[in-house]
Order: structure tokens, then C-alpha cells, then sequence
């Protein structure tokens, strides 16, 4: 499992050290979404910045629709702007996912026994054809960083939910508020996208 976190709280009056760890979480402005690995480092990082932030777990399937219709190739380029390519086989139609068309590098990097990170099978040059369900399944089993991979944006732009925030924005979950550990970010993140 991943977290999915969301800065809630904006630029102004932030103390140095939270910035530093925002923008070590790629979550430089309000309502910047990002997906990390859930460990005790992350969780230490994220309760250190619980003021200014929501978390939640996600499964594979949000991480799918979370990429497809928020992932960007650059800071201006959604995923879903590009060419999607739609193809017959065998009277059944499939349709290629945007990432699969993108004419980007995509990273495919592989993990040793230990953790470690090995980029050396990183394909530079022209486009690549890759599996979009292939790249969720490494990221929702904590083996792949979503920065470490070179063709998305580690970051994801999110519009404020409709209908506003049900419970108070200033407060934490356990406050009736929205900030912290927050159980029903789902539920927000799907009415900010």
C-alpha cells in the first residue's frame, strides 16, 4: 500500500522546516497531490507536516484512475491531453492508454533483493510503449518512487472539490476537521479531480 497526500493549507505562513519537507514531498503549492511509499519514514514525514496536509492508503485500482486522469508529462501536458490511439483486433476494440502513447522517457527501472533502485535499463530515445498497469503495480507494492520515474510529473495538480469541504478545513481529523490521517480523502480527492 501507498499513501496519497494533499497539501490543504497554501504558501503563506509556513515555518522553514515544513517547507523544506513539502518540497522534499514535491508539494509546493495547495492542492498538489503526490503518492509516497508507506514506511516509517514517510509516516514520521508526513506527522511532521500534519498542519499543512491529508493523507490516506490507496489501493492499485484509485492509483490507475489517479494517473490516468491527473498524471502530467510536463508542467502543462495532462496524460489524457495526449494522442490516444485506438486500434481493432479481432473485432474487440482496445484502446492504447495515453501513457502508452506518450512520446516520453518512461523509466523502467528494476529493484534488487535489497531495495536498491537500478536505472541502468532506462530507454532515453524516442518513444516507448509501456504498460500503464505495469508501472501502478510497482508503485502500489513500494518498489518504484513516482519522482524516479522519468516520464510523469511526481506531483498531481487538483482543482478544489465540489461542493467544498464538509468538515472544517483548518482542523485535524480527529477535530472534525480535514487534516492528518484523514479516512474519507477518498471521497475529496475524487470530487477534486
Amino acid at each position: 500500500m501507498v499513501y496519497l497526500v494533499v497539501r490543504m493549507k497554501g504558501t503563506v505562513n509556513v515555518p522553514y522546516w515544513a517547507r523544506i519537507t513539502l518540497e522534499s514531498l514535491s508539494l509546493n503549492k495547495r492542492f498538489r497531490a503526490t503518492i509516497i511509499p508507506e514506511n516509517e519514514q514517510t509516516l514520521g514525514m508526513l506527522r511532521k507536516i500534519k498542519e499543512f496536509v491529508s493523507w490516506t492508503s490507496v489501493d492499485a485500482e484509485f492509483i490507475r484512475e489517479f494517473i490516468e486522469k491527473k498524471g502530467r508529462i510536463s508542467a502543462s501536458k495532462l496524460l489524457s491531453t495526449t494522442t490516444t490511439t485506438t486500434t481493432t483486433t479481432n473485432s474487440a476494440m482496445s484502446t492504447t492508454t495515453a501513457l502508452e502513447a506518450a512520446p516520453t522517457e518512461i523509466a523502467t527501472a528494476s529493484v534488487d533483493h535489497e531495495g536498491n533502485i537500478n536505472n541502468n535499463d532506462v530507454e532515453s530515445k524516442g518513444p516507448q510503449n509501456t504498460d500503464l498497469s505495469k508501472i501502478v503495480s510497482i508503485i502500489s507494492q513500494n518498489e518504484l518512487y513516482l519522482s524516479k520515474i522519468s516520464g510523469i510529473k511526481p506531483w498531481f495538480a487538483l482543482n478544489p472539490p465540489k461542493g467544498g469541504f464538509k468538515r472544517k478545513s483548518k482542523r485535524s481529523y480527529s477535530q472534525d476537521g480535514i487534516l492528518g490521517e484523514n479516512k474519507e480523502l477518498l471521497s475529496i480527492v475524487k470530487r477534486m479531480m
